[in-house]
């Protein structure tokens, strides 16, 4: 069997963003394959981790940006050191809402249904909506469908501020052609 996967760039790296976008839009068309086969908790999974990859390559490209919307040094430190490299889940939120500032509108949004679909993940369906905020399967489906749409939206949006190559064009492909798009 062969292995395809490699290790990601060094944050501090150009290459680091492309990558972080192919990561995406791979996790991406594999939470479209899951549904396809039914698995909507792995899928719900995968589209978390796609979504969570995309955070990691807004926050690489903006960088700069982030640091002067940084109040201290050891934010700016903690953003360059922590955030780029591990998107921690408990800090998506605000790390969305500093790339909203710097000028990614609607994130917070997405990372809310990203994170929705993390808890399903681990909860599954809950018809009394204590642990997940999905009732059914359908209903975390069609959350993980508009996620990963728009996840292949923003990265088809970053075409001209990432190194894109043949691997993410095909990606890109792939993913919409799982879409339907």
């Amino acid at each position: 069997m062969e292995i395809l996967e490699r290790p990601l760039p060094k944050p501090s790296s150009v290459d680091y963003a492309s990558a972080r976008v192919l990561e995406a839009l791979v996790e991406g068309r594999l939470a479209v394959e899951f549904l396809e086969r039914g698995l909507v908790r792995n899928a719900a999974g995968k589209a978390f981790q796609a979504w969570r990859a995309l955070l990691a390559a807004l926050l690489r490209l903006e960088l700069d940006k982030l640091m002067n919307i940084a109040k201290t040094e050891e934010e700016r430190r903690w953003l360059a050191e922590r955030a780029v490299p591990r998107v921690p889940t408990t800090k998506m939120v605000s790390l969305s809402y500093m790339l909203e500032e710097a000028g990614h509108w609607g994130l917070s949004a997405w990372t809310a249904l990203a994170l929705d679909l993390h808890d399903y993940q681990y909860h599954g369906p809950d018809p009394d909506m204590a642990l997940s905020k999905y009732r059914s399967k359908e209903e975390a489906a069609q959350a993980v469908l508009k996620l990963v749409t728009e996840i292949a939206k923003r990265a088809e949006g970053l075409r001209g501020r990432v190194k894109w190559g043949n691997e993410l064009e095909k990606a890109l492909g792939g993913l919409r052609e799982k879409l339907g798009a």
